[in-house]
């Protein structure tokens, strides 16, 4: 294969100009490793024999990079829009080639590995390769603990988990792309966050995604990452729940639904021995199910919310929820606003009886109020979600 894919090299740089492989830098203040890695990634790519260029997406270096890459041959694209995904995409839309590849330029990646991943995602005909640091050698210090034992095995789980992928490294900067099959997906984000938003993107379109065993290396010392690890690590995980709304939508609904059903029995019931040790459905079980039964509201609510943006399909009611008729929605609001003026004046009048005097209506008060809070979470979640409908128009 190696040989043919050689062949195809040499043809396409006597007769063309548009290269095969276009190998994109994102690069921000990088003067002291941008020579080594393009060194080595040109040193890979030439012995491998495909026709390549490289591509420098400058976010805005006020240093030397951009004069040391345009030395070395290299194709410099200005991006104003500030962020490693920023840098990402500009560069990618304006690479030549069929397939674009892309690594970090700080000479922590095994650049030398470059051929290899371009010549996995040919044989294999893959929309995405990924070089895996996770399965390779990692230099000591080259990874912090936590995002070693903590960051990448819990985000990786989770991609795995809820997009059904066979990943080890969702946070590899390394990879190469179909360009077809990336503009397919239509990515958007300009943090770290595009990490993630790749892979994810790829596995809902059913894209083939393969790995190699690669590594990583400990940087230069002194350098200052340009990655932060609590901020990122919650743009990862924001942006992986953001795509699976379903998530949101059974564990918010289920929550609800049991947690109601609970209470309606507690309030048959009252209070109920359980072998001759645990209370339960006492008034303290009552508060914690009105709080379990608000909190699934407010998760099925936000899994509406993000079925807005299309590209799932959500459960029958939920359809008709996001779709419900503004008359329907009107009367709705009404009646749970008048339902609890009512309630309060129920208490009103209930105390004016007993003298203005201490009540004992905290176990009718707190059933009443779990159907009422429901009602005014949904209320309010329902008038949110369709201002949020018309606002996107």
């Amino acid at each position: 294969m190696k040989h043919v894919i050689r062949r195809q090299a040499m043809l396409s740089t006597s007769n063309e100009t548009t290269p095969r492989l276009s190998f994109v830098f994102p690069c921000l203040n990088e003067e002291e490793t941008i020579e080594t890695c393009v060194t080595q990634v040109k040193q890979s790519l030439d012995q491998s024999g495909v026709s390549y260029e490289v591509v420098v997406a400058d976010n805005g270096s006020t240093d030397r990079s951009r004069e040391i890459a345009a030395s070395l041959g290299c194709r410099v694209v200005p991006v104003a829009e500030r962020g490693y995904g920023a840098a990402l995409r500009g560069g990618i839309e304006a690479a030549l080639g069929e397939y674009a590849m892309f690594a970090d330029c700080d000479n922590t990646y095994v650049y030398s590995d470059a051929a290899r991943l371009y010549q996995r995602a040919l044989d294999t005909e893959a929309d995405m390769a990924i070089a895996s640091r996770i399965t390779g050698r990692i230099e000591p210090g080259a990874m912090p603990f936590l995002h070693r034992w903590l960051g990448t095995p819990v985000l990786t789980w989770l991609i795995n988990r809820l997009f059904h992928g066979h990943l080890t490294d969702c946070n590899s900067g390394f990879r190469c792309i179909r360009k077809t099959a990336y503009t397919s997906w239509q990515i958007r984000s300009n943090g770290m966050e595009f990490a993630s938003e790749l892979l994810i993107k790829a596995l809902k379109a059913g894209a083939t995604t393969f790995e190699i065993q690669s590594g990583l290396r400990k940087g230069p010392e002194g350098r200052i990452a340009h990655l932060r690890t609590w901020r990122d690590g919650m743009r990862h995980l924001l942006f992986i729940f953001s795509e699976k709304p379903k998530l949101f939508e059974l564990t918010g609904l289920l929550t609800l639904l049991l947690a109601t059903v609970l209470q309606i029995m507690a309030f048959i019931t009252g209070p109920v021995r359980v072998a001759g040790v645990f209370h339960v459905f006492d008034m303290h079980s009552q508060l914690l199910l009105l709080l379990a039964a608000i909190l699934g509201a407010q998760l099925y609510l936000f899994a509406c919310m993000l079925y807005i943006q299309g590209g799932d399909k959500p459960l029958p009611l939920t359809e008709k929820l996001i779709h419900l008729d503004e008359g329907v929605l009107f009367f709705t609001l009404v009646t749970t606003l008048a339902t609890c003026i009512a309630l309060v004046a129920y208490i009103a009048i209930q105390w004016s009886l007993a003298g203005f005097s201490n009540l004992n209506l905290a176990r009718n008060l707190l059933f009443g109020s779990h159907i009422l809070a429901v009602s005014l979470t949904f209320s309010a979640g329902l008038l949110g979600l369709h201002i949020l409908k018309k606002a996107r128009k």
